[in-house]
């Protein structure tokens, strides 16, 4: 047998053994939440884990044939968020197995959803300049401060915090990463409208909020290490190559999907499958082209080859990693790349969908209301759905930290550059000028 044929045989036993549990466990008559009690219990909803934290062990190309095996059975996925892209992988590294036995089940069954409490108003691209403080009470830390750009904030059970517990120290030494229970008195949730008419990103505002000295994620002091752990997984998942996709039920206990009947979350699943999680598709926008007659454009059918090459090669390069890790190998600063592969491809969609869409693609309804009158009044040409990915299409190349900073993290990192100067480097954080 060849080693090809090994590796087929291995991802046909996965996908049969899969099939083999849905067809014995899957009910859509459940709620989401006694399914996700079902699917994340059985290892299921995050095979790739360790198997003593409610995984399987599988290599990460396993866990993606996992995944699409869920979905060509037709059942509801792995609960998405925040939890299981980043606070759960994060946990599993750095908790302890106390805290691991804490917080991964409830991450894994969906009953708790997370949020990020990193960015501040003066500390967006110099995240380890942030000004909210932790300070030590008895057995708990007492936190002020404020946070932005936090993503799902206000249906959030948790939050992963960055708080200074030490200003005596150089700037990333004395910063502390917490769990913090976000449904607790002085925790403020302010949403921001967003150019799409969405508010997924909120501000928050912390006024004496308690936090358990076992809430610290990696040790005191030691937050700066574990926060690069979790951006290394936001941005290999985010980036391009990375699988994202859109959520159909939301975790937790605040969105209220959990006591709903899981069949019906189908057609909402079924509904988003033309996107690919970063906008709308290459066989969707040729689709639309070929209905409107541009793909008569030479031009347009050019940038749609582009696009398709470019998708290609964020997948060929991602598949090309987990076959370098199943051997210990990686290539350096893939994370960083595929953040930036992602912000390319995300802005040659959208001038690709306004080609498309011609004059229709000034036309946006901001409401679920309006952009059905939009639809009816256009026959059909106004696409809500590729115009708000449009309006998006901007942030990505800001949040999970910047294009320039992913370019300068490759620079320093990864082709060993000098670093920017720097005239804080060695001095406590309480002697620094203050962003803000």
């Amino acid at each position: 047998m060849t080693t090809t044929d090994a590796k087929t045989e291995t991802a046909d036993d996965v996908t049969s053994e899969v099939t083999a549990w849905l067809e014995e466990n899957w009910d859509p008559d459940l709620t989401v939440e006694e399914w996700w009690d079902r699917l994340g219990r059985s290892g299921w909803a995050m095979p790739i884990w360790p198997v003593e934290w409610y995984g399987r062990g599988l290599a990460r190309a396993d866990g993606v044939k996992v995944q699409q095996a869920i979905t060509a059975f037709g059942a509801l996925g792995a609960p998405g968020g925040l939890g299981t892209l980043l606070a759960g992988p994060t946990i599993t590294v750095h908790g302890t197995d106390e805290q691991r036995e804490r917080y991964l089940l409830d991450i894994v069954t969906g009953r708790r959803a997370w949020c990020q409490l990193f960015s501040e108003p003066g500390a967006g691209s110099d995240l380890a300049g942030l000004n909210t403080r932790a300070e030590r009470d008895g057995d708990e830390w007492i936190v002020n401060g404020q946070k932005v750009w936090t993503s799902g904030g206000h249906w959030a059970d948790l939050g992963m915090l960055l708080a200074r517990t030490d200003a005596d120290v150089p700037k990333h030494q004395g910063i502390t990463y917490f769990a913090v229970d976000m449904r607790q008195p002085g925790i403020e949730v302010r949403p921001l409208r967003e150019l799409t008419g969405r508010a997924m990103f909120n501000e928050v505002f912390l006024t004496d909020v308690r936090v358990p000295d076992d809430g610290a994620i990696g040790g005191v002091n030691n937050g700066w290490a574990v926060a690069n752990t979790t951006l290394m997984f936001e941005r290999s998942g985010l980036g391009a190559g990375g699988g994202s996709a859109g959520l159909a039920a939301l975790p937790g206990t605040v969105a209220g999907d959990l006591g709903k009947r899981v069949g019906d979350f189908m057609r909402e699943r079924d509904r988003i499958s033309g996107s690919s999680g970063l906008g709308p598709s290459v066989k969707s926008l040729s689709a639309l082209a070929r209905e409107n007659g541009s793909i008569e454009d030479p031009d347009v059918r050019q940038q749609l080859v582009r696009l398709f090459s470019m998708n290609e090669i964020a997948r060929y390069t991602n598949l090309r990693q987990r076959a370098l890790a199943r051997s210990g190998q990686e290539i350096a600063g893939l994370g960083n790349i595929a953040k930036l592969s992602m912000s390319r491809i995300l802005r040659l969609t959208r001038d690709l969908s306004g080609r498309i869409l011609g004059p229709y693609a000034t036309l946006h309804g901001y409401t679920p209301e309006s952009a059905d009158a939009l639809a009816d009044a256009t026959g059909g040409a106004a696409q809500a759905g590729i115009t708000e990915a449009m309006l998006f299409a901007q942030a990505p190349q800001i949040y999970s930290g910047t294009d320039e900073i992913q370019h300068n993290i490759i620079g320093e990192r990864v082709l060993g550059l000098p670093k920017e100067p720097s005239a804080d480097k060695g001095k406590p954080f309480r002697e620094l000028p203050k962003n803000g």
